[in-house]
């Protein structure tokens, strides 16, 4: 590197011409990059769970929908109400994206005629849109009602919801199914179906990138009619669709937000510090062109931004700066120390002897980040290689432009006035020199509670808790979770086994003739009724479950009009083969499959209660119908979105836990390369680890949940936290070589220490611009790292040296 360092002084002007025409040239493909916020990133591909539940979503088909919650100011069955209804459903039924709107004035009331039978009701079922209606039956009907009830009206008949079901993409749907079959074909594709599963993939993408933009116009159109009609009224949007358009103009948000909020505070830390305006305007040249170049780069490499990575900017940023204080605070006490030198000499003399430890820094923050890596999960993922990339382009330019656009500047004097007045870093030293043993009894404390703390930690994933209060999202999903019937969906099918297996049970004369057919008129039958009656009932009566959909539902709506009695299956087989479809599509296509010999129970849990642990509930409710049913010859599954986001989380928990450990002894054999001694390499460890324990102990104790976001911060803290220890006793061994350690040690502190508390104040203020986000994950990533950064520097600056005063002798 020395040659290259004297390239950079005795040519600045054509390597800073270089460097710019490459960041530049670059840069410019930044306007490729991509946000991808759908929840196909948050899914395990290789989930077994994840099989099975689109094997169901295509035995029951159900469409893409969104869901308004609408509360009026008058009764929800007053003719203003019901017309505003019928207002905004015929608007929405215009847009060409929508394929039906139901609500309540579609609903068949089933009970508001008691003198109609059953044949007459399936002739012509009565609704609200239709004349002769008794509006106090109708009431009752939709309060009350296991259709309606707690669903489609809330349980004080002020909230109805309003379903706006979208036309089916058979077309994406076809793309995935396509390359999930190419990806499981074979675990070793050959070169021809790898290059058709890489044209297939681009087809998608294409496809994918312009039905989004045509998501996001159709959404933009709903919020529109919705907002002609709001008036002083409520009225929320909700559902999958919009919350990933929402989720793209927040990451879109925040982008924009971290990037010039994080250099806007750094520029004033930097005057703060510094107190010089080059030194203030160099560093954010410097992270400006490595933002644009690494952005480029992943624009250029068809990178796609998720949730999770839109904190590229925000981190790189952060870690770019690091990189720049350490060469100003260099340049600073070169010029101190040798005054009569040249710029050129110093300029040099910074180049060549930081680049060592800054260049171990990075390669250990590289391997924090290359962590992330071994998820199976495709934003964690990204957000690994996407870092690792960044950060390795940060301290290629950081050396390039610093260096290059410094000596193209006059020398000039330093101002010192800041480290004058500031001396928290000799303090520092006195304490760790003077007091090791209370340092030891604090820190031995710290790692007891720590422990006790992480024991008590649990993994959750609240979609409800992901999102700030203010926001539409968040309001929409609170209105629908807890006065319709809750939000997050969740299948269990019941699969029958051939009636062979059970001919021992005595079915009555009807089932042991036609109990094994799977024809429509012959599938209803007492036995399989009473299993639905059992398990629909067991649901009902779990904690957390809000809404459950099932043909038992039905049984109980037929019991009421049937005149107490229950519907038989000869009445039943007549409903299924004569009701119109456009009901039978709402009480009895998605809860049986005749064809499969299966029933199907639709939940909807309660996402914002906040006792709900979604692990323990997913197997709890798996191990109580097995043994609800344990006797009877069925299958049981549980599927749905929760329990593949719960699997994801698991996963993610279970092999970041596997990987911290990589880390640790990854960054043990660094240390060692770069220490040359195994003494310092452990002492260095454990002043990480101390730190690391405190902040996740206190986050167990607190009773914060471990998300998608903040089961990365132990790796992702240990590589950045790391660069403190490996400046500090870099800088040790070198005044070692001069003084004693405790003289040493003073030493340090009073240079190298300055420039760890600058970069750790900087970092600091990098990511306290989280808490601008609208994503609480982000929000509590950024505020737990902050907590991280402060008591790594604590480490790095007491427990550290303390130990090196006890145990290292040279």
């Amino acid at each position: 590197m020395k040659n290259i360092f004297k390239l950079i002084v005795a040519f600045p002007k054509a390597v800073l011409a270089i460097s710019l025409a490459i960041c530049l040239g670059i840069g410019v493909f930044s306007y490729k990059l991509e946000i991808d916020a759908s929840t196909q990133t948050l899914l395990l591909e290789n989930d077994k769970d994840l099989a099975i539940w689109r094997e169901i979503a295509k035995r029951y088909e159900s469409k893409n929908f969104l869901v308004i919650a609408y509360t009026p100011n008058s009764s929800l069955l007053s003719k203003q109400s019901l017309n505003k209804i019928e207002a905004i459903s015929k608007e929405l039924e215009s847009l060409e994206s929508v394929d039906s709107v139901f609500s309540i004035l579609k609903a068949p009331l089933l009970t508001n005629n008691p003198n109609l039978s059953i044949s007459e009701l399936i002739d012509d079922v009565p609704n609200l849109s239709k004349s002769g209606i008794d509006m106090s039956a109708a009431k009752d009907e939709l309060l009350n009602s296991p259709l309606y009830k707690s669903s489609l009206t809330s349980s004080d008949f002020k909230t109805t919801s309003i379903l706006v079901n979208l036309k089916d993409d058979e077309i994406y749907t076809k793309f995935l199914e396509q390359i999930a079959a190419l990806k499981n074909s074979t675990k070793e594709l050959s070169k021809n179906k790898q290059e058709e599963l890489a044209n297939l993939e681009i087809e998608f993408k294409t496809y994918r990138d312009a039905q989004r933009i045509a998501e996001h116009e159709n959404i933009a159109k709903i919020r529109e009619i919705i907002e002609r009609h709001r008036g002083d009224e409520r009225l929320f949007l909700g559902g999958i669709s919009m919350i990933a358009d929402d989720m793209v103009s927040f990451v879109k948000n925040d982008l924009a937000v971290y990037g010039s909020s994080v250099l806007l505070l750094l520029g004033l830390c930097l005057w703060l510090f510094f107190r010089q305006i080059r030194f203030v305007v160099l560093p954010v040249i410097v992270c400006f062109l490595s933002v644009i170049l690494a952005s480029g780069l992943f624009g250029l490499l068809g990178y796609e931004i998720t949730v999770i990575s839109s904190n590229y900017i925000a981190l790189q940023l952060i870690i770019t700066i690091s990189v720049v204080i350490h060469l100003i605070v260099a340049y600073r006490e070169l010029y101190l120390k040798h005054k009569i030198y040249t710029n050129a000499q110093l300029v040099y003399l910074t180049l060549r002897s930081k680049f060592t430890p800054c260049f171990f820094a990075i390669f250990t923050t590289v391997i924090g980040f290359l962590s992330l890596c071994l998820s199976d999960i495709k934003p964690i993922i990204m957000l690994g290689a996407m870092m690792s990339v960044s950060i390795s382009i940060s301290l290629l330019v950081a050396f390039f432009i610093f260096g290059s656009l410094l000596m193209m500047l006059k020398k000039k004097e330093p101002k010192m006035s800041f480290e004058k007045h500031f001396k928290f870093t000799q303090w520092c030293a006195k304490f760790a020199i003077n007091q090791p043993k209370i340092i030891y009894i604090i820190s031995l404390f710290i790692v007891v509670i720590g422990i006790y703390g992480i024991s008590q930690l649990r993994v959750e994933n609240s979609f409800i808790g992901y999102f700030k209060s203010n926001t539409e999202i968040y309001q929409g999903m609170k209105v629908i979770d807890q006065e319709l019937g809750g939000t997050i969906p969740l299948d269990v099918i019941i699969k029958f086994k051939p009636i062979e297996q059970n001919s021992d049970d005595e079915l009555g004369e009807f089932e042991d003739e036609f109990g094994g057919s799977q024809e429509e008129q012959y599938w209803f039958n007492t036995y399989r009724l009473e299993i639905i009656k059992k398990v629909d009932k067991f649901l009902n009566q779990r904690d957390f479950i809000g809404n459950v959909g099932s043909l038992a539902t039905l049984l109980e709506v037929g019991k009421s009009i049937n005149n107490g009695r229950e519907l038989d299956p000869l009445a039943l087989s007549l409903i299924y083969t004569n009701l119109p479809n456009e009901y039978k599509q709402l009480i009895l296509t998605p809860y049986i499959n005749i064809e499969n010999n299966e029933v199907r129970f639709s939940i909807r849990t309660i996402d914002s209660d906040p006792n709900l642990r979604r692990d323990e509930f997913v197997k709890s409710l798996k191990a109580d119908l097995q043994k609800l049913l344990k006797d009877e010859p069925v299958e049981i599954q549980v599927a749905g979105v929760m329990v593949l986001y719960n699997n994801m989380l698991q996963a993610l928990f279970s092999s970041q836990a596997d990987t911290f450990i990589f880390v640790v002894l990854a960054l043990f054999l660094v240390f060692v390369v770069i220490f040359r001694s195994i003494k310092l390499s452990l002492i260095g460890i454990i002043a990480n680890l101390v730190p690391l324990c405190a902040v996740f102990g206190i986050m167990g104790i607190v009773g914060i949940p471990l998300d998608i976001m903040s089961i990365t911060i132990a790796a992702i803290s240990l590589g950045i936290g790391v660069d403190d220890i490996i400046h500090y006793i870099h800088r040790f061994k070198n005044e070692n070589r001069l003084y004693g350690v405790t003289e040493s040690i003073k030493r340090s502190h009073a240079s190298i220490g300055y420039a760890m508390y600058y970069t750790s104040f900087a970092i600091f203020l990098g990511f306290s611009v989280m808490s601008l986000s609208n994503f609480w994950p982000t929000i509590y990533f950024g505020v737990l790292t902050d907590l991280v950064m402060v008591m790594m520097l604590l480490g790095a600056l007491i427990l550290l040296p303390a130990m090196i005063v006890s145990l290292y002798k040279r």
